[in-house]
């Protein structure tokens, strides 16, 4: 059978850069047609320690490889460098190998992100940059080979394959239907042109082979995941990519987010804890059982974390559920089942350093939401995996799950608005993510806190410059794993999700 549809990804790493840490503080933005995601640097959850990783994804368009590369690294689209230049796409003819009007068009375009790759990581200290475009001869492969060369990089591939007719125009329907080329097109026009556009690249595809290229550090991606041919992974990086690529799919599936029913401690205003449920959270609890018969979800799996709040709540749906430990509210340490009014009392410089920075502040003897995101990598990777899944979990854990889906940045994700008694039902696509917000109609206390307007007088930020300088590397407490290229990738990236709107509603 035919390949009817391919599409690579190449991973640069830039030698040069390799022992450099990352600026959290780095906002590089040009007036280009690139796509900047801050945030991918994850909230979650590929980082990649400043090594000027280079991620080209040159791909025959359809969701497989666009959902791949959206969910991984800041991205350069010759597609949109295209619509630029042109600014009324007209149909499949573009894309003809014989259209030399059109290969010169490309190849222009191609050349420009391609300098702007080359700027963006050798001039502004960009981290990680996808060279998104079709490149499916040897020959184009090799320019970009070349261009790695002589940037010392070094070069990962990333080739999908898929066969199935079915899973194609699956594809085909979900994403491309959302493309800016179609947004004008009814369906059947897209869906037509489209198919012709693949048979223009089928008519030149060249694969990766096995022998030719058997020099090459690759993934091949077979029917979007049924089979995988892994080639010379050289390093760990390269191997925190393959279990990426390995536990994402592309089924379409719905996540289920929300927070336990109202606690005890939630109506004294206290954080943390363990306590049971309060009469309102119970109700919350069978209004939750009830939402979820009447979603009808097939194979629906359920996740709890250890904690006493969330299991009560899973307990009245009457179904089988997991609990996992990493789904555990963030450890406050010291400040455990406290007020903020009691700890900014009784430590406030802790409690103005908090404010001052709260992704990164650590409690004393407990955690900081940058702990917290690299402790739910496993749980990420296993929402990767999942088809159908409610998750029941707690206001800094979802709001960590949110960052990561919706591309928050480190600065957002610790004030994203998680209100109890609410369901968020969140649909991974190609080009982001759905975001359903539904409130089950249970009062509840608001457990949100607004960010502060920080003003600091000078004594107090001579002690807080001090306290920060302690919790770089805090006696008896671990620093964040570094090498976990699962967590800060897609934190630093700044992608503004189309469902905003609904979190700043809630």
């Amino acid at each position: 059978m035919s390949k009817i549809y391919s599409k690579f990804v190449f991973l640069f790493f830039s030698f040069s850069m390799y022992d450099k840490l990352p600026d959290p503080h780095c906002d590089c933005r040009t007036s280009s047609p690139r796509e900047d995601l801050h945030f991918k640097e994850a909230h979650s959850l590929l980082k990649l320690d400043r090594c000027a990783n280079q991620r080209y994804e040159l791909r025959s368009p359809t969701r497989t490889q666009t959902h791949a590369h959206t969910r991984i690294f800041t991205k350069f689209n010759v597609g949109q460098y295209r619509r630029e230049c042109l600014k009324i796409y007209k149909s499949f003819e573009f894309f003809r190998p014989d259209n030399e009007e059109g290969l010169k068009i490309r190849r222009q375009c191609a050349l420009a992100a391609l300098n702007d790759v080359r700027q963006y990581l050798s001039v502004e200290g960009g981290q990680v940059a996808v060279f998104d475009a079709t490149n499916t001869t040897r020959e184009r492969r090799g320019t970009i080979v070349k261009f790695a060369e002589q940037n010392d990089f070094k070069v990962f591939f990333v080739e999908s394959v898929c066969e199935d007719p079915d899973v194609i125009a699956q594809n085909i329907v979900q994403v491309k239907l959302g493309s800016p080329d179609y947004i004008h097109c009814n369906t059947e026009e897209a869906i037509e042109d489209f198919m012709k556009r693949i048979k223009c690249y089928e008519s030149s595809y060249q694969p990766l082979d096995e022998a030719l290229d058997r020099d090459l550090s690759y993934i091949t991606i077979m029917d979007v995941g049924r089979r995988y041919l892994v080639n010379r992974v050289l390093d760990h990086i390269q191997s925190r990519i393959v279990y990426y690529l390995m536990n994402i799919h592309i089924t379409p599936r719905s996540i289920y987010l929300c927070r336990h029913g109202e606690s005890d401690l939630n109506i004294k205003g206290r954080i943390g804890g363990d306590s049971g449920l309060s009469a309102r959270g119970k109700e919350f609890a069978r209004s939750l059982m009830k939402f979820i018969q009447e979603q009808n979800i097939k194979d629906l799996k359920v996740c709890t974390s250890q904690m006493k709040r969330t299991i009560q709540t899973a307990e009245c749906l009457g179904v089988p559920y997991e609990q996992w430990k990493p789904l555990n509210e963030i450890d406050a340490g010291v400040c455990e089942e406290m007020m903020y009014e009691e700890i900014q009392e009784h430590y406030p410089l802790e409690f103005a350093l908090r404010d001052q920075d709260k992704y990164r502040y650590r409690y004393p003897k407990g955690e900081s939401y940058e702990d917290l995101v690299q402790r739910l990598e496993p749980v990420i990777m296993e929402l990767e995996r999942q088809e159908n899944v409610l998750v029941i979990c707690h206001q800094a854990v979802m709001r960590c799950l949110l960052a990561y889906f919706l591309d928050k940045s480190a600065d957002e994700l610790p004030y994203l608005k998680c209100p109890l008694h609410t369901v968020l039902k969140l649909t991974p696509m190609a080009y982001g993510c759905k975001v359903e917000s539904v409130c089950l109609s249970v009062d509840a206390v608001n457990t949100h806190r607004d960010r502060p307007e920080v003003g600091i007088p000078g004594s107090t930020q001579m002690s807080l410059s001090r306290r920060c300088r302690q919790l770089e590397s805090p006696s008896g407490v671990s620093p964040p794993f570094q090498e976990n290229i699962l967590c800060d990738l897609r934190l630093n990236q700044d992608v503004v999700s189309e469902n905003t709107a609904c979190l700043e509603a809630m």
